[in-house]
């Protein structure tokens, strides 16, 4: 990887794609490995650990981007490596009294307490003894005796501390251990999800959101997809009577938990399912739709159009000879609620606004855009859309 990526949502379901909020080309130390980061946020401001080549040493460091906003654009907060012993996978936790620790490694664990400032530390960096008690026994593996094989997620759940990681090299799943403290001792409690998908690696993340708790991991799950093709992945879950995190499996992603709201503006970023399209850079900010051809088609899930909707708007640009914006409920297939055409506008980043009536649009429903025309070419580029 050369980059990083940034997406939000409000209902665990419909996803907004930002715009790339750091890059290699942020650290001017480092030229290659832009690996698996997290974002902390600290006295208003976010830092982002990400592990990257040092091109001085060629070893593998913890660099830190920081930035006043979650999606960035983020700056190397130091200059340089946090640290560097050519291991990876940097999870940062902020405990209750205000200690931050910084765990990483891979294929042994190390932590070290953080300084408030967030991008120094105190104290010596430590080995955590990887034990059969702490990280569960691979008595296959002599060379990696316990099942603890990268990707370290460090949270709290009352006054129990997780130690989530990627295990058992070269299939990987995810487990657990559990501890008093932050720095452990660690007590091995076994599998949260199982080896599945078309990746040959894992890696986990969990936090709770809107009063639900949520496992995020990664696949091949999608078209085209891989170990080294991998798609973001997102489970929901309870904690069991006990504190333990029960077994999950790979599905399609947990409940929607809000809805959209289609009269503001919504940007035609925010999907959840399309196909054939792409997002890039918007002359106007942030991104855009692009890439577009016929039967090509974008899934936003849970529009809440109340008592109706009578008009649709969007804002386009074109080069060629444009096109049209079907507009569906529930499926490609489903009910036609409006056709809007959109006509050349000279540059496929010269924006102009369409506006067309619809009908029976009512109640809540998942819309979609269905784009429809003719030529080689593209069709055109989709930016934002509103309802009134």
């Amino acid at each position: 990887m050369l980059d990083w990526r940034v997406f939000s949502t409000t209902d665990m379901v419909n996803w907004q794609h930002h715009p790339t909020p750091m890059s290699l080309e942020t650290f001017s130390w480092s030229d290659a490995q832009a690996w698996a980061g997290q974002v902390v946020a600290r006295n208003d401001r976010f830092y982002y650990y990400v592990p990257i080549r040092n091109s001085a040493t060629g070893g593998m460091s913890i660099g830190v981007g920081v930035s006043d906003t979650v999606v960035g654009p983020y700056e190397d907060a130091i200059g340089g490596p946090l640290l560097e012993n050519n291991e990876i996978d940097p999870t940062v936790f902020i405990d209750d009294d205000g200690q931050a620790y910084l765990y990483w490694g891979n294929p042994n664990l190390w932590y070290v307490k953080l300084n408030e400032d967030m991008i120094s530390y105190s104290g010596e960096i430590t080995q955590v003894e990887l034990t059969a008690e702490g990280f569960g026994e691979r008595p296959d593996n002599a060379d990696r005796p316990t099942m603890f094989e990268e990707g370290p997620w460090l949270t709290k759940r009352d006054d129990l501390y997780y130690m989530i990681y990627a295990a058992n090299c070269c299939s990987e799943d995810i487990r657990y251990s559990t501890g008093p403290s932050a720095t452990g001792p660690w007590t091995y409690q076994g599998v949260i999800m199982p080896s599945q998908g078309a990746s040959f690696t894992n890696h986990p993340a969990v936090i709770d959101y809107r009063n639900a708790s949520y496992f995020f991991y990664h696949n091949g799950a999608l078209p085209g997809g891989s170990g080294y093709a991998r798609s973001v992945a997102v489970e929901s879950f309870e904690y069991n009577a006990d504190g333990t995190i029960p077994e999950l499996q790979m599905t399609e992603g947990p409940e929607r938990i809000g809805t959209l709201d289609p009269y503001v503006v919504q940007e035609a970023e925010t999907i959840a399912w399309e196909e054939g399209v792409e997002t890039e850079d918007c002359s106007e900010g942030g991104l855009n739709v692009g890439s577009i051809n016929n039967g090509d088609y974008i899934i936003v899930r849970g529009v809440a159009f109340g008592d109706g909707a009578t008009n649709f708007t969007a804002q386009v640009a074109s080069a060629g000879n444009g096109g049209n914006i079907e507009l569906h409920l529930d499926s490609e297939t489903g009910t036609l609620i409006g056709t809007c055409s959109v006509e050349g506008t000279g540059d496929w980043q010269t924006w102009e606004t369409v506006s067309c009536p619809v009908s029976d649009a009512t109640e809540t429903h998942d819309l979609v855009f269905y784009f429809t025309g003719e030529g080689s070419d593209f069709l055109f580029n989709f930016n934002w859309w509103q309802f009134a």
